[in-house]
């Protein structure tokens, strides 16, 4: 995932004179990972406690390993469910990218990543074909109606997973908060979903390095951000090796198998962490020429590809993505 390069004016003497506001940071666990937030401001003006009680609220929506949230009680034996603001605001903005990726983002492929191992037990065998078409029966996002705040499933199997755009939107809601909060530079950063307000120091934008698939090592591609959020997803984690396959934990909700191709990671700029995370679910899931085509129908949506040819690993940028890559 995208770690944060703290390349800061400060320690460079000759910068002293011309660094923002007092740099604060706030460090912690949330999400069944970690987040890492830094901002400027004229004092401490952001507390964890309060960062943490932003998380809270929302895992006690979204959580899959909270029992009481809302998403646990749909996924267990709901047919119609009432949704809070957070949980609304996501399925919306995933039927969004259900309907514009052909059913390739799909919040109901559940049952299908923990059949292929990714839930709570590993796999020693291929799944049997049989076992995977009863398992699509229930799988598909059309299977679904939400109308205002009340979600419905046409089957009561049907089970939801937001995992793979409710963090992007956690820190959004973080954003938001420390907007609120009247400060106008930033740094959020939860499961290496990133997003950026402002600068880091005047008129000097955040840098990101972002990690390619090569040994877990950096590429040499450095983002400098203000204003966006962004997000790198990869192929090359949560994987295992079963009787001589890779085998992906991005499921195709449309056959049940794991998505085979020859992406290896994808990196997404967009105005919204939660589409940064959205967005790199579709990426993955396509060929480089398609994910490229894509990006560049889209608006306010970059991408840059590392994808695998034979023994070789080669990049591809979306027509805009160069605006935001540091000059060396």
């Amino acid at each position: 995932m995208l770690k944060e390069v703290l390349i800061s004016c400060l320690t460079c003497l000759g910068c002293l004179a011309y660094a923002q506001q007092p740099k604060f940071t706030i460090d912690g666990k949330a999400q069944g990972t970690s987040y890492h937030i830094q901002y400027y401001a004229s004092n401490s003006i952001v507390s964890k406690i309060q960062i943490d009680s932003v998380l809270q609220v929302i895992d006690k929506s979204m959580s899959l390993y909270d029992d009481q949230s809302l998403i646990t009680s749909f996924n267990k034996t709901e047919r119609l469910l009432k949704l809070d603001e957070h949980m609304t605001k996501v399925v919306k903005r995933s039927f969004d990218l259900y309907r514009m990726s052909d059913g390739i983002f799909d919040i109901t492929v559940m049952p299908l990543v923990n059949l292929w191992g990714f839930g709570p037990n590993r796999i020693h065998t291929f799944p049997e074909r049989q076992t995977i078409d009863s398992i699509l029966q229930f799988v598909g996002m059309d299977k679904l109606v939400l109308n205002d705040n009340m979600l419905t499933k046409s089957d009561e199997r049907v089970q939801v997973d937001l995992n793979g755009i409710a963090q992007g939107y956690s820190v959004d809601v973080i954003a938001q908060f420390l907007d609120g909060k009247g400060v106008e530079s930033y740094l959020v950063e939860l499961g290496g979903e990133i997003k950026v307000k402002g600068y880091k120091d005047v008129n000097i934008p955040f840098e990101i390095a972002i990690e390619s698939p090569q040994n877990g090592k950096y590429s040499n591609v450095i983002l400098q951000l203000t204003d966006r959020a962004v997000t790198t997803s990869g192929n090359y984690r949560r994987t295992f090796d079963l009787e001589g396959r890779r085998i992906h934990h991005h499921i195709n909700p449309q056959d049940g198998y794991p998505i085979q191709n020859n992406v290896a990671s994808v990196t997404v700029i967009a105005p919204t962490a939660m589409d940064a995370d959205g967005y790199d679910n579709v990426f993955l899931a396509m060929t480089p020429e398609q994910g490229i085509e894509l990006a560049n129908r889209l608006e306010d949506i970059d991408v840059y590809i590392i994808y695998q040819d034979e023994d070789r690993f080669k990049e591809a940028f979306s027509a805009d993505f160069h605006r935001y890559i540091k000059n060396n």
